[in-house]
C-alpha cells in the first residue's frame, strides 16, 4: 500500500508515519521545510518532499501534490489540514486515489460556506478522521433541505501520544511571581474568545476566602492584557494571585508543575493537546463539557467535567481538589494511566491501517 501525507508534521503525526513504515506501508510525507520531526522522518528512512501551502488554492502547491501522486501511483492521499484538503482534492482530480482527510476540532464546517464544499464537504473526500467523537457527531448531525451528511464518512480515531514524549523536567514557577507554598492551577491557551479564559479567571473570587489566600491562577499562552482587564478588575486583592506568562515553549513542563489543570473552553474543542500534557505528567484535569475534552477523562475518576462558561464550576471543581489532597493524587494517577492505556500512538497507528485497507479495500 502506498500513502502519500500532506502535513503540517506534528509529533503526533511523525509516529504515526513511523509507524505505518514498520507495517510495510509505503509512505511519503509533504511538509513544510521548517517542521520540527522531518530529521526523524528521514532517520526512518521515509521519504520527505517538502511542500509550503500559502493559501487554499495554490497553484504551485497543487503542482507539487499531483506530480507526487503521480510518480508515486499513491492509494490513499491523507491530507491533515484544511488548506492540504484544498489543494490535495484539486491535485487528485482525474486520478484512482482514495482521499482521507483529518478534522481536529468540532464547527467551522457549514452547508452554507462554498469553502466547505471544496474541502470537507467535496463528494471526493472518502473517509473523514474526526480526533474526537464529538467531532463525528458534528458531521452526522449536518442536513440541508433532505440532504444529510453520509453516515460511512466520519471516523472517530483518536490522535494518540505516549507518556515517553512528557520527560521535560517540572519547571520552578516561582520564576512567575507565584509562592513556593501556593496551591497552583494552570491552564495553557491563546488569546481566542472559545477559549473562555475570563471565566477561569473570574472563578479566583468564586473561591472560599481561605482557599482564594492560598490559591495562584498561573495562564500561559498569548494574552492580551488589555483584554482581560475588564475581568482582572472584579478580582480587587486577588488580581496579584493570577499570572500572565506570555508564550512559552515549556507550557507542557509547566502544566505539570502545577496542582491543577483547568481548560475552561466554551466551545469547538476536539481532543485538546494541553490537556494530554497535564494528563502525561500526572496533573488532575479540569475540562468543560464541549468539544471532545471530556472523552479525555472518566468524570470523578481520572479528573473532573464542569459545563462550559461558570466560573462558580471552574471554582467548585478547584475547591474539591484543594481540600481532598490525596483524591488530587490518585485523580493524576489515573489520568496518566488513562492517556497511556485509551489514548496510546500503537492504538491511533492500528486504527488508522485499518481505515486505510477498508478504503482501498487491500487485502
Amino acid at each position: 500500500m502506498k500513502v502519500l501525507a500532506v502535513t503540517n508534521l506534528s509529533q503526533a503525526e511523525a509516529y504515526q508515519f513511523q509507524g505505518f513504515a514498520r507495517s510495510g506501508v509505503q509512505t511519503e510525507v509533504m511538509c513544510p521545510p521548517s517542521s520540527a520531526y522531518t530529521e526523524f522522518l528521514l532517520e526512518n528512512n521515509i521519504k520527505v518532499t517538502p511542500l509550503k501551502i500559502k493559501k487554499h488554492f495554490d497553484s504551485k502547491a497543487i503542482r507539487s501534490i499531483r506530480a507526487r501522486l503521480v510518480n508515486t501511483n499513491a492509494d490513499i492521499l491523507h491530507v491533515f489540514n484544511n488548506k492540504a484538503v484544498s489543494n490535495g482534492l484539486l491535485a487528485s482530480r482525474g486520478l484512482p486515489v482514495k482521499i482521507i482527510a483529518y478534522r481536529g476540532i468540532v464547527g467551522n464546517v457549514s452547508v452554507f460556506n462554498p469553502v466547505s464544499w471544496a474541502t470537507y464537504l467535496h463528494p471526493r473526500v472518502d473517509r473523514i478522521v474526526c480526533v474526537a467523537e464529538a467531532v463525528r457527531q458534528f458531521f452526522l448531525n449536518m442536513s440541508f433541505a433532505g440532504w444529510r451528511f453520509p453516515s460511512y464518512k466520519p471516523v472517530t480515531i483518536y490522535k494518540g501520544h505516549d507518556l515517553d514524549w512528557y520527560r521535560e523536567p517540572r519547571v520552578d514557577i516561582t520564576q512567575f511571581g507565584i509562592p513556593e507554598d501556593a496551591f497552583v492551577v494552570t491552564t495553557v491557551a491563546n488569546m481566542r474568545p472559545r477559549k473562555g479564559i475570563q471565566f477561569f479567571i473570574e472563578a479566583m473570587n468564586n473561591l472560599p476566602v481561605q482557599i482564594a489566600k492560598k490559591t495562584h491562577f498561573l495562564i500561559v499562552g498569548k494574552m492580551d492584557e488589555k483584554a482581560l482587564r475588564k475581568s482582572l478588575n472584579k478580582l480587587g486583592q486577588n488580581t496579584s494571585r493570577v499570572h500572565l506568562t506570555g508564550f512559552r515553549k515549556d507550557a507542557a513542563a509547566i502544566s505539570g508543575s502545577s496542582d491543577v489543570y483547568v481548560l475552561p473552553a466554551i466551545k469547538r474543542e476536539g481532543l485538546p493537546k494541553t490537556v494530554i500534557e497535564a494528563m502525561a505528567y500526572g496533573v488532575p484535569p479540569v475540562v468543560t463539557n464541549t468539544g471532545g475534552s471530556p472523552e479525555l477523562i472518566e468524570d470523578g475518576k481520572s479528573g473532573i467535567v464542569i459545563p462550559p462558561g461558570d466560573p462558580g464550576a471552574i471554582a467548585g471543581a478547584v475547591k474539591i481538589l484543594y481540600e481532598n489532597s490525596e483524591q488530587r493524587k490518585k485523580m493524576g494517577q489515573e489520568a496518566r494511566k488513562q492517556l497511556n492505556e485509551k489514548f496510546h500512538v500503537n492504538q491511533t497507528i492500528r486504527e488508522t491501517l485499518a481505515l486505510y485497507r477498508e478504503v482501498v479495500e487491500y487485502k
